[in-house]
């Protein structure tokens, strides 16, 4: 299948009530055994893409070491690959389209792109990260892939406890609202774990909701009755993953 099909095949899977699952990889291999379990696509997580070669999350990985990992997930899977942009590794616009565009050629077919203040704590304002977002739709047009864009609102996600979320969702369904009409193709919410609240999101906008699985969450058949379109994993995988080797490699070191 060629990277346009590829493309129109991922965002096919965004569908409310029926969620694309997305158990997420952090190297070719990974990316394989998920695959063989079934796996309708591939994502990548920024936590454990990093943690996997010693670097922090947050862009201290090189984006050029990062897309020589894409490009060989991409080329070892016969299934759409999504890569964690995290916000571009870029801050001018020139930059930005131009990352976005060697994103695409890896392979891939879709990203999420957040509007968290990397390294600090906070979002960036909502009319940047709309000509943000404008950017890489422009930049994706350009290149004749239709590339699905994720975007995350760490709205969320910045120390709060749920009791906390109902306050924070006047700004979350803003800039879900804005996301939507400056080209995002979904809306990522990391951290909205409460129920009611995700089905009012989910109600609210027409982009596919996207929730993150951290063991708060509901599980995936509560997550689809209230019409979420993406369940992702983050860096659970790896974690998991490290564990297991760890616990595997003590037995394997006793004398």
């Amino acid at each position: 299948m060629n990277q346009i099909a590829l493309a129109q095949s991922f965002a096919a899977l965004h569908r409310p009530g029926q969620p694309l699952i997305l158990y997420n990889a952090w190297d070719a291999g990974s990316a394989q055994a998920i695959a063989k379990a079934g796996a309708r696509a591939i994502a990548t997580g920024s936590w454990s893409l990093a943690a996997a070669q010693g670097y922090a999350d947050g862009q201290q990985m090189p984006l050029e070491f990062a897309l020589q990992i894409l490009a060989r997930m991409a080329s070892r899977v016969e299934l759409p690959v999504s890569f964690d942009f995290e916000a571009g590794f870029a801050s001018r616009p020139g930059d930005l389209a131009t990352n976005t565009e060697r994103v695409i050629a890896t392979g891939a077919v879709g990203v999420n792109f957040e509007d968290r203040v990397i390294g600090e704590q906070g979002l960036l304002p909502l009319s940047e990260q709309v000509a943000r977002l404008t950017t890489l739709r422009r930049a994706g047009e350009a290149t004749g892939v239709p590339l699905f864009i994720n975007a995350r609102s760490d709205v969320f996600f910045q120390g709060s406890a749920p009791e906390d979320h109902p306050a924070l969702m006047g700004e979350a369904l803003t800039r879900a609202r804005a996301y939507a009409e400056a080209g995002a193709d979904g809306l990522f919410l990391p951290g909205l774990v409460t129920p009611d609240l995700i089905g009012e999101v989910c109600a609210a906008t027409a982009l596919p909701v996207n929730i993150m699985q951290t063991g708060k969450a509901p599980g995936h058949a509560q997550l689809a009755a209230l019409g979420v379109a993406r369940i992702s994993h983050g860096p659970a995988p790896w974690i998991m993953a490290m564990a297991e080797l760890t616990r595997a490699a003590e037995a394997a070191l006793k004398f």
